[in-house]
């Protein structure tokens, strides 16, 4: 396997792609509505804001970001989602088979231009997103934190898209089963943790008689952990927090209006459970790196069964697919 023949690969399907002539308009559709909706947003945060403490660049840029994670998400399995099963419907897949590329650079190759395409759609979310940094109030470090975990969850998604492709002999199955892994990663997990979270109740009595239920987080956090906007929240720099001194006592406030630094917060807390805190305080209760982990070991296995199902000879073909 060469980078050239993955380059090879990337480079025609990317002029596969091109050659709709629809593409110019689904760029500039997109660029049009995610920019304008993120300035109407900020016009809305301007036009209620009432607080002398936060400035709107703050949720802006939280808001908008996780409104884009979620947009590209939706956007992503019809990159891939068919690459496969596709060119395996329309005859052409058996001409690359044929070919001295090996399956693992064919399965590559269509991944990186799929990949590509959603990182140029991303690319064309930047002048809302970083209109922010350039008023100061989001650091430029903490811009490319976030905009780097979204691009490897784009390509998390890329890669199970064209495994389901692979696997699966019609595309418009591959494709919806593509969207259910995407709704499993972002509604099934927070359901699945709340299950979850239900049978680690402790029943602890009192001195008075009675009891009451503690439930252990702390037990089944990792639940959580794979969820894309739970892994962008806690792996974005959080804004730092501002120290209150009344009387003898130290408060500590966090920004109020800071939607990915609260979401981070309160997934280190479910990690704490009811543990002390000082592993908190020293960011030890990160969540984003087993996630993200466990969200590229994913991707990672979906390269590995699209190269096998890329393998010649071909000794089964699925009814109805014509192989040349």
């Amino acid at each position: 396997m060469t980078a050239r023949g993955i380059g090879l690969v990337a480079r025609q399907e990317i002029r596969t792609r091109l050659r709709t002539g629809r593409w110019k308009a689904l760029l500039a559709a997109w660029f049009l509505t995610v920019n304008g909706l993120g300035l109407l947003f900020r016009l809305a945060l301007e036009a209620g804001d009432d607080s002398a403490d936060d400035r709107p660049g703050i949720p802006m840029f939280g808001g908008v970001l996780l409104g884009v994670l979620v947009l590209m998400l939706l956007v992503t399995p019809a990159l891939s989602g068919q690459s496969i099963n596709g060119d395996r419907e329309r005859g052409t897949l058996a001409t690359l088979q044929v070919t001295r590329l090996t399956p693992g650079e064919i399965a590559l190759g269509k991944l990186a231009a799929a990949w590509g395409t959603g990182l140029v759609t991303l690319l064309l979310t930047l002048p809302v997103l970083l209109l922010p940094v350039a008023e100061g109030v989001i650091s430029p470090i903490r811009a490319q934190a976030v905009l780097l975990v979204t691009g490897l969850l784009i390509g998390v998604v890329c890669a199970i898209s064209q495994a389901w492709s692979a696997v699966l002999a019609r595309s418009i199955t591959s494709v919806l089963m593509s969207y259910i892994t995407v709704f499993v990663l972002l509604a099934g997990t927070p359901v699945v943790y709340g299950i979850a979270l239900q049978m680690t109740g402790e029943h602890r009595p009192t001195t008075y008689g009675g009891g009451y239920t503690v439930e252990h987080s702390e037990r089944v956090w990792w639940l959580l952990a794979p969820n894309p906007v739970v892994v962008l929240a806690d792996a974005a720099p959080r804004l730092p927090e501002t120290e209150i001194v009344v009387g003898d006592e130290v408060i500590r406030r966090s920004p109020s209006s800071d939607p990915l630094g609260e979401l981070s917060r309160s997934m280190r807390d479910i990690r704490q459970g009811e543990r002390t805190s000082a592993a908190h305080a020293h960011g030890e209760a990160a969540v984003w790196p087993w996630g993200l982990a466990f969200d590229l070991a994913l991707a990672a296995g979906a390269v590995v069964l699209t190269a096998s199902r890329l393998r010649t000879p071909l000794y089964r073909v699925p009814r109805g697919v014509r192989v040349a």
